[in-house]
C-alpha cells in the first residue's frame, strides 16, 4: 500500500445562507429567523478552520469485490459509482472543533441559536468538501480525466465501518486533527469522509 498523503488548508469560502436555512429546516425565513442568522453568522464567523488530507491511489474491480488499495469493499452501491474508474482520490475534511463548542454552549439555554448554530457547521463543511472537489475536478480535467460524484461511508450499501481504513490510511488525527471514536463517530463533528473516482475521458 503506497501512496503519498498530503494536507490542505482553504480560506473561508462565502456562506450559503439559502442552504444554512435549508439544513435549519426552516422554509420560509421570518424577521426573527432572519435576525437569529445573521447574529449567530456573526458570532460564528471566524471559529472555522477549514482543513482537508487527501490520497490518490488506484483502485481494481473483481467479480464480487472492488480491491481501493487501503481496503476492499463488496459494496454495489460504490461498485457502480466508481465505474470507468481506474483510481480514487479519498479524503477526509474538517471545519474543526470550534463550532462544536458554541453549539454545545447554546444547546441548554437557547436551543433555536444551537440548532441555527448546527445549521451553519454544516453549511460550512459541505462548502469545504465542494470547494475541494472542484479542485480535484479542475486538476483531473487538465489531464484529461473526469470524477465522479464524491461518496461517503454509510452511504447506501457501503458500511460505515470503513471509516477505520480511512482513518487508518489517511493518518487523520496527525494530518489535520481529526478523529474518530468507538462507535465511529468523528470529532470534530463537522466532518466528512469520503471518495472520489477518476477515470479517463
Amino acid at each position: 500500500m503506497s501512496f503519498t498523503v498530503y494536507t490542505k488548508a482553504y480560506s473561508a469560502p462565502e456562506y450559503n445562507k439559502k442552504d444554512i436555512l435549508r439544513y435549519a429546516g426552516v422554509r420560509e425565513a421570518s424577521e426573527d429567523i432572519t435576525a437569529l442568522l445573521e447574529d449567530a453568522l456573526s458570532e460564528a464567523d471566524g471559529k472555522f478552520t477549514y482543513k482537508v488530507c487527501y490520497a490518490e491511489m488506484p483502485i481494481f474491480a473483481g467479480e464480487n469485490e472492488l480491491d481501493l488499495t487501503f481496503t476492499k469493499t463488496s459494496s454495489k452501491n460504490l461498485q457502480k459509482n466508481l465505474e470507468y474508474c481506474d483510481s480514487i482520490i479519498l479524503f477526509s475534511a474538517t471545519v474543526g472543533l470550534e463550532i462544536d463548542r458554541l453549539i454545545a454552549r447554546y444547546s441548554k439555554i437557547s436551543p433555536a441559536r444551537a440548532l441555527m448554530l448546527q445549521a451553519i457547521g454544516a453549511e460550512r463543511i459541505e462548502s469545504l468538501c465542494d470547494f475541494f472537489n472542484d479542485d480535484i475536478k479542475k486538476e483531473k480535467k487538465a489531464l484529461g480525466k473526469f470524477t465522479h460524484p464524491r461518496f461517503s461511508p454509510g452511504y447506501g450499501d457501503l458500511p460505515i465501518e470503513i471509516q477505520k481504513d480511512i482513518f487508518r490510511a489517511l493518518d487523520c488525527p496527525r494530518k489535520i486533527g481529526l478523529t474518530l471514536n468507538e462507535n465511529l463517530l468523528m470529532s470534530p463533528t463537522k466532518s466528512v469522509s469520503a471518495i472520489i473516482g477518476i477515470g479517463n475521458s
